[in-house]
């Protein structure tokens, strides 16, 4: 496939990763001194080395329980016609007279193509090696995101009030679960390698699954979902990677989960707005922004500006606290402005130029399904393109 790439600043790349790698010697170094000292360190046990959690890939685990628990689990509207549930597809309502088979075509297509020599050889068709890395380096940071969110949403579920919500939060870790293990495979159908969690992704991870209380909602549901959610919509009309709009379907209800669950239980005025939780969020965010630069090289070659996402990412989170009323210390108009301003100081100083950019009202996400999902979150779009794929 052949993609525009959008020429960097080698230096400013360069300049980036030894600061990327001596910072994680550092901070990495620091959480393993407080782990054996038993005063904290890391939390998550999660090695992104290896891309799995501690204890190894258990697979056998997987394929016994996780896999058969999905296959095996039942449809309201199937087992008891007389209640109010609908909670099949047409689809699914088709196969039910398929007694030994309980997946959907869509998802027996996808399992079977990610298992197949085939699907590698399509890979190998459709992108070069640099440009597989690429596509690896940007889903990693996704995936080591998903890991967490696998963790964090357990915490939530822990949290929640009544009926309805533990099961929408259980449905959250079944399907972040799902998200993790699909992707895994994913990533691994590229045959490279599968990079580790950057210095950013750390911070910001490791502190949403430190964060109390509501605000381990507003980490996850808003700051990493609304990442995610993002570079799913950038990349799911690429070759290969359409599964990943049944992802970006996903995430689309998992950050709308925080508006609907305070809409019925609201926090009360001091949870918004005391300014040590205000500021607390504005932590939870802020190492989102050096990732954005960190996504810039491998973005450009994939014909993305990573600076466009950056400004996209920012836009959606700050809709989505406000609307929630995780209130962070400046408005959303101001705060979208300062981060505005900060992509235009980077792009200045790394690209040579004295451009003036809104990346504000950037819109990354493509795919005429993909941008009406979000208009159900967001409304629409900013930026409107006459020559969305389809």
């Amino acid at each position: 496939m052949e993609f525009q790439e959008i020429q960097v600043s080698e230096r400013s790349a360069e300049i980036s990763r030894r600061l990327e790698e001596g910072l994680n010697l550092v901070v990495r170094g620091w959480d393993g001194a407080l782990g054996m000292t038993g005063l904290g360190g890391r939390k998550a046990p999660y090695d992104d080395h290896r891309f799995e959690f501690t204890g190894g890939s258990g697979d056998m685990l997987r394929k016994r329980h996780y896999e058969k628990s999905l296959r095996l689990l039942w449809k309201a509207e199937e087992h008891a016609g007389w209640s109010s549930f609908h909670d099949c597809s047409s689809t699914e309502r088709k196969l039910l007279q398929m007694a030994d088979d309980a997946l959907t075509k869509a998802e027996r297509s996808a399992r079977e193509e990610l298992s197949s020599d085939e699907f590698r050889a399509k890979l190998n068709r459709e992108y070069t090696l640099e440009q597989k890395e690429a596509i690896v380096s940007l889903l990693a940071a996704v995936g080591h995101g998903e890991a967490y969110a696998w963790m964090v949403s357990c915490d939530v579920l822990s949290m929640a009030k009544s009926t309805g919500a533990r099961a929408a939060f259980t449905m959250q870790v079944l399907e972040e679960a799902k998200h993790f293990v699909v992707l895994r495979e994913l990533l691994h159908a590229f045959d490279v390698p599968i990079p580790r969690q950057s210095v950013w992704e750390y911070l910001l991870l490791e502190r949403v699954h430190k964060a109390e209380g509501l605000d381990k909602l507003f980490g996850m549901n808003i700051v990493v979902e609304g990442i995610a959610l993002s570079l799913f919509g950038m990349m799911s009309n690429m070759p290969g990677l359409e599964i990943l709009r049944l992802f970006h379907l996903d995430e689309s209800r998992h950050s709308a989960l925080p508006v609907n669950y305070l809409s019925e239980f609201p926090m009360t005025w001091w949870q918004k707005n005391s300014p040590a939780r205000r500021i607390n969020r504005l932590r939870l965010l802020l190492p989102a922004v050096p990732l954005i630069a960190q996504l810039e090289e491998p973005a450009a070659r994939l014909g993305i500006d990573s600076l466009d996402l950056g400004g996209s990412v920012i836009r959606k989170v700050a809709f989505l606290s406000e609307r929630s009323g995780f209130y962070l210390p400046v408005n959303m108009g101001p705060l979208v402005a300062t981060f505005n301003q900060l992509f235009n100081i980077y792009r200045r100083a790394t690209r040579g130029d004295n451009l003036n950019i809104d990346y504000s009202v950037a819109e990354t996400t493509l795919g005429r399904v993909e941008r009406r999902v979000e208009e159900e979150l967001f409304g629409p779009s900013p930026a409107v393109s006459q020559d969305l794929p389809s």
